[in-house]
């Protein structure tokens, strides 16, 4: 029926995000929705530092923004206390780190019902402000840093094994359940896995446009993919198989690293591995960064571009083996986090 409107929940969770809210809830009640009937639930992780009582205020502006009360204070609570209480058809999640296009939520509504797929959204792409934070949003789009997944293909329109934050029809959360709660990190993937091996399908649209706002220091950075790293661990023990092989990969190398220099000085066959497997990664590092500034002509990043694709891969080759170590060896459930795993 030519004009119905479509019933759209948008899902954010957020803790502590004062410096950032307002702008995003700015850019939300903005979107071009005339045919789209929407409400906006923040699942906020108990903030303490003024975003809870920034959202209040927007609320009693705006009666399409409610607050949800996220008391255990990760990703997978949030999202499934908001979508629990959701009315919309279509679920849409957003972050508030992330600038969104003005017809952003239109595209969303607009790929999933042409396509027909599960799970749509587009390509998660990096922009940064000053010189690290730029660097990494470069190395961020590079498929040596990603391991050539689709979604940080920014032209890319087809079917992925992941996308970006996500909209579904309402339900699929009915078919394929909500997001594990166990999962500090990688729910997202997690989620999306079950989707694929329950015979739906994923979609990404370059139409659907935003841009991410990556760390903006090497050792956050390093920090954020060793959470990836560990709790990739756990997805990978849940379904008994990685999603694909390039989750795997940083954290094989990083064993063969840590084990080969472990043995070198005891056996030539072990120092023979360690200069092969070091030397090469260098030698690979080096052209992937000359690639990756010369796409764009950003020279100026190269004498820092080795050591962001490397925090990359060796922060989530760490939190690889970590939860290697917790999950696999000495079987940790939930109960047994580390500092590793928050933040």
């Amino acid at each position: 029926m030519v004009g119905e409107m479509t019933p759209v929940s948008v899902v954010v969770p957020c803790r502590n995000e004062r410096r950032y809210i307002e702008d995003f809830l700015r850019g939300v009640v903005a979107q071009e929705a005339e045919d789209i009937s929407l409400e906006i639930l923040v699942a906020d992780g108990m903030s303490e530092d003024g975003t809870r009582e920034i959202v209040r205020e927007w609320t009693a502006r705006d009666g399409r923004i409610i607050l949800i009360d996220n008391t255990v204070r990760i990703v997978s609570t949030g999202l499934n206390a908001a979508i629990a209480v959701s009315r919309g058809a279509v679920i849409v999640r957003m972050d508030v780190h992330t600038d969104y296009a003005p017809d952003y939520l239109k595209q969303c509504v607009a790929v999933l019902k042409q396509t027909g797929t599960d799970n749509v959204g587009g390509p998660w792409r990096a922009t940064g402000h000053g010189f690290l934070q730029e660097a990494i949003a470069l190395a961020f789009q590079s498929p040596f840093s990603s391991g050539g997944a689709g979604s940080h293909r920014v032209d890319y329109e087809g079917p992925v094994d992941s996308v970006y934050l996500g909209c579904w029809r309402r339900e699929v959360f009915e078919r394929f359940g909500m997001f594990d709660e166990e999962l500090v990190r990688n729910q997202d993937d997690e989620h999306n896995l079950r989707i694929v091996r329950g015979g739906g399908r994923l979609w990404q649209s370059p139409r659907i446009r935003s841009s991410y706002h990556p760390r903006d220091s090497l050792p956050s950075l390093f920090a954020q993919y060793a959470q990836y790293g560990y709790w990739k661990v756990r997805v990978i023990q849940k379904h008994r198989l990685p999603a694909s092989l390039r989750h795997v990969v940083p954290g094989v190398f990083s064993a063969v690293l840590l084990l080969s220099l472990a043995m070198a000085p005891f056996s030539r066959v072990a120092a023979v591995v360690l200069g092969a497997a070091a030397g090469g990664y260098v030698i690979a590092n080096l052209v992937a960064s000359v690639a990756t500034c010369a796409r764009r002509a950003h020279w100026r990043f190269l004498p820092l571009m080795p050591a962001v694709l490397a925090a990359f891969h060796f922060g989530y080759g760490y939190g690889f083996l970590r939860g290697a170590w917790d999950f696999l060896v000495r079987r940790r459930g939930s109960d047994g986090f580390s500092r590793l795993t928050r933040g």
